[in-house]
């Protein structure tokens, strides 16, 4: 069974999908596709969630991950990485076709880039504490890095929690204007000490201004759409034991 997903315009020639949790072989509170390698699931069902997964966007390729840390570090790989390693970081980068970069999520941001012209693509898992670490800043110096332009550098922000089921408290949203005043616009009017965040316009306001001319933010909301999403908000909100992660994926298709 191929497991849906959806893909974002900009990023059309460019092998990448966004899963949901349909599609794979996990059950219960995981059902189906839950790529979480750090989830309470079976790691037999999970390798091959993560196979069906890979399999769908670009088939034989390499899958590589990350073992991911909240933070904004940005990894390279190639041909020579060991893609088992699994290194502390949140986001990666590479010129090498038959590499499929994958990224988890259950709420937070998975955020694609490419430039096809320079054939070079990145990754990001953006929590709010990588988003406003810069994450997506560190992506973007990677791939300059492997001969990216700037300019020419397009991104695609998939599922992840709404603005309409994320709030944050006062302490929260104070933490994003000091960062910077025009943060404010980011947060909505909630119940007194309390705002509703929009981390995706946040994220996408952030890749604007380090350059990226073309945005696309696909407008799921994970927390909302039980039937289509993981979310780890959503997952303690019922006190249940454990979430799954979907996985977002890009990669470059080796030459004919």
């Amino acid at each position: 069974m191929t497991p849906p997903f959806t893909t974002a315009a900009p990023l059309a020639g460019v092998p990448h999908g966004f899963f949901g949790r349909h599609g794979g072989v996990s059950s219960g509170d995981l059902a189906s596709l839950n790529c979480g390698l750090g989830s309470n699931d079976d790691p037999a069902l999970i390798a091959e969630n993560r196979r069906r997964a890979a399999d769908a966007i670009l088939p034989g390729a390499a899958l590589t991950g990350l073992y991911q840390v909240h933070g904004n570090r940005c990894v390279i790989v190639d041909a020579a990485s060991d893609l088992a390693a699994r290194p502390e970081a949140d986001a990666l980068a590479t010129r090498t076709p038959g590499l499929l970069l994958g990224i988890l999520t259950a709420d937070c941001i998975p955020v694609l880039f490419a430039d096809a012209a320079a054939g070079v693509v990145g990754a990001a898992h953006a929590g709010w504490k990588g988003a406003i670490a810069g994450v997506t800043d560190a992506t973007l110096d990677a791939m300059e890095s492997l001969g990216a332009t700037r300019a020419h550098i397009v991104a695609a922000i998939g599922p992840c929690i709404g603005r309409a089921s994320y709030e944050v408290d006062e302490a929260f949203v104070q933490r994003f204007v000091a960062h910077d005043p025009a943060n404010e616009r980011f947060f909505a009017a909630s119940q007194p000490g309390h705002a509703m965040f929009d981390i995706a316009a946040y994220v996408a306001a952030r890749l604007a201004a380090a350059g990226v001319a073309t945005v696309a933010i696909g407008g799921q909301d994970t927390y909302a759409e039980e039937a289509d999403y993981f979310s780890y908000r959503r997952a303690c909100h019922r006190q249940e034991n454990g979430y799954g992660r979907q996985i977002s994926v890009i990669g470059l298709k080796q030459p004919s």
